[in-house]
């Protein structure tokens, strides 16, 4: 299995597919599929059953993306970049923009 470099919250960029060039925030990782859940990106529609909670319908909701078609949006360099880790003063790891060399964990 790959290495997440990602996390629930960081905005992304969609670099293939139907969806090229769309950006939204992560809403969620799939880590065994390999699959990140944008949003507002790859929405598609389901038919919902009335139920005691609600009623029924079609409900649109984001679909999953490969974690391949994705690439993180740095907000200094303001294109899609590759994440690469560095180890701080403090001992910390920390993901770092491989362009702009700008940490992006706070």
């Amino acid at each position: 299995m790959r290495v997440k470099r990602l996390k629930k919250g960081d905005t992304v960029k969609v670099i293939a597919g139907k969806e090229k060039g769309k950006t939204g925030k992560v809403l969620n990782l799939i880590a065994d599929k390999e699959r990140v859940v944008i949003e507002k990106v790859n929405l598609i529609k389901r038919h919902k059953k009335a139920d005691a909670k609600g009623k029924g319908g079609i409900v649109e909701k984001e679909g999953p993306i490969h974690l391949s078609n994705v690439m993180y949006l740095c907000s200094k360099c303001g294109t899609g970049v590759r994440i690469g880790y560095k180890i701080l003063d403090d001992g910390k790891k920390a993901r770092i923009c491989a362009k702009c060399h700008e940490t992006l964990d706070a």
